[in-house]
């Protein structure tokens, strides 16, 4: 499945890929011949440690490698449809509320806090395609929520 990313997040997941690749790997492999170092295997928590360390380390190389590979760089691009890389400012219909500004990502981008919405998630779903003045719902936990589109960038 291709996976939607800035070029910024595409270089920042590289960059963790090839830190684990040379950097934890080695890092990870020394503590596993100390570890050894120590004696009997079987009830060396050292050792059990560090092998769940190297697991960890290989499974995340093994999810970046897999992001990466899928992954389709999109720009966002000035226009007044709502897609990929469009900060958008929302306000609720439903009820008295603050209007909200999102900038719809890729999933590992994704960052509520920092306003940044997946476009797979129920919210950004709904956004795109959208456009300035637009009225919208979507469908959460607490019951379908209604806004308005207060403007495109």
């Amino acid at each position: 499945m291709e996976e939607l990313m800035s070029q910024e997040k595409f270089d920042e997941l590289s960059k963790e890929l090839d830190e684990l690749k040379t950097v934890r790997r080695r890092e990870v492999a020394e503590q596993l011949e100390y570890a050894r170092s120590l004696g009997d295997l079987s009830e060396n928590a050292e050792y059990q440690e560090a092998r769940e360390m190297q697991s960890a380390v290989e499974e995340r190389i093994s999810k970046l490698e897999s992001i990466l590979k899928s992954a389709k760089i999109v720009r966002g691009e000035k226009t007044d449809t709502i897609g990929m890389g469009s900060v958008v400012s929302v306000k609720p219909l439903t009820k008295e509320g603050d209007a909200h500004t999102y900038t719809i990502v890729g999933a590992e981008e994704a960052n509520i806090i920092a306003g940044k919405v997946s476009y797979h998630s129920p919210l950004g779903g709904a956004l795109l395609g959208k456009k300035k003045g637009d009225e919208f719902s979507f469908h959460t936990p607490r019951g379908t929520q209604k806004y308005k589109i207060l403007k495109v960038e």
